[in-house]
């Protein structure tokens, strides 16, 4: 016992620096307790306050569809496809100084204005008529290394990467020839594409169209057509375009995001408080929304376009 004598002298002074110990833990796991309360409240606030992530990773009911020109690719496809025709000696220089004033409108005014690009659409007809699609096919997929590929917004690309990666379908949805619409969604590794449907028989263009071009409406009832037979759910769905012509397809899905706005869609998105993204000037504005979906009248022509790419890849 000789060994434990050192603590009888201490008893006391032991005992009061006990009860002073015990009170400070006391204190200080009351504090502490107070201080992590007060941080979960406030990461929760902070939570509430986050966007949920999106997408959804292993939604495959929900998809993406994209619009193209302007929105993925700075420009008309179409007005890149008339570059790589003349200078294949598909038309004569007049026809080049047409798309070089079609193109130049197109990029002072930043939108798709319907005269011009039906105007454009004839003068493709026109000149790829008598021609092979497989011959068009080909001249697409250089036309693409030559005009398009350093023509892609990159920001645009990386939203539709963040669909792909999270197990989605995503499509490009445009007026552009659907060949040349299908080359481009291959390039990006995109699922497929649904565009306007140029006439052909035997392989050989006609320089007609099947139905109407898919704009405006016609997309949204494409985009209609295609969720039905691929059983997607359009409020889970995402929908990207920088025109107001695309206010249907916009409507019809939960996710709606306005790119490289023009005047009319940037005031029709700020209004419903959808989504926007502007990547012309590294602005970058993000609102969160959910609008109700609209009901747009059918349209033949882009049904015909979804049921006809759909039936195409089964």
């Amino acid at each position: 016992m000789a060994a434990l004598g050192w603590l009888t002298p201490r008893k006391r002074s032991a005992t009061a620096r006990s009860v002073l110990a015990g009170e400070a833990a006391a204190e200080a796991g009351l504090r502490s307790t107070q201080e992590s309360h007060a941080a979960s409240e406030a990461e929760a606030a902070a939570k509430a306050d986050e966007v949920p992530d999106f997408p959804v990773f292993g939604d495959h009911r929900a998809a993406a569809f994209f619009d193209l020109d302007n929105t993925v690719m700075q420009g008309a496809a179409i007005f890149h496809l008339g570059r790589g025709l003349y200078k294949r000696k598909f038309f004569q220089r007049r026809e080049l100084a047409r798309f070089a004033w079609q193109q130049t409108w197109f990029r002072l005014a930043g939108v798709e204005d319907p005269e011009h690009m039906q105007d454009a659409r004839d003068s493709a007809l026109s000149i790829v008529k008598g021609h092979r699609v497989a011959e068009l096919m080909s001249i697409g997929e250089e036309v693409y290394d030559e005009y398009m590929a350093d023509r892609i917004w990159p920001g645009t690309r990386a939203l539709a990467q963040a669909h792909l990666d999270a197990g989605q379908q995503v499509w490009l949805v445009t007026a552009a020839p659907v060949e040349t619409a299908t080359i481009i969604a291959r390039r990006l590794g995109l699922t497929g594409a649904l565009g306007t449907v140029a006439e052909s028989i035997d392989g050989v263009y006609t320089g007609r169209l099947v139905g109407e071009p898919l704009h405006g409406p016609a997309k949204a009832e494409a985009v209609r057509a295609l969720a039905a037979a691929e059983g997607f759910d359009l409020d889970r769905c995402a929908a990207y375009s920088d025109s107001h012509n695309d206010i249907p397809m916009l409507s019809l899905v939960g996710h709606p995001y306005a790119i490289n706005p023009d005047t009319k869609l940037r005031k029709h998105a700020r209004r419903l408080d959808w989504r926007l993204r502007d990547y012309r000037t590294g602005r970058k504005a993000a609102k969160v929304g959910i609008p109700a979906a609209a009901g747009v009248g059918a349209l033949a022509g882009g049904t015909a376009a979804a049921v006809a790419l759909h039936r195409r890849r089964r």
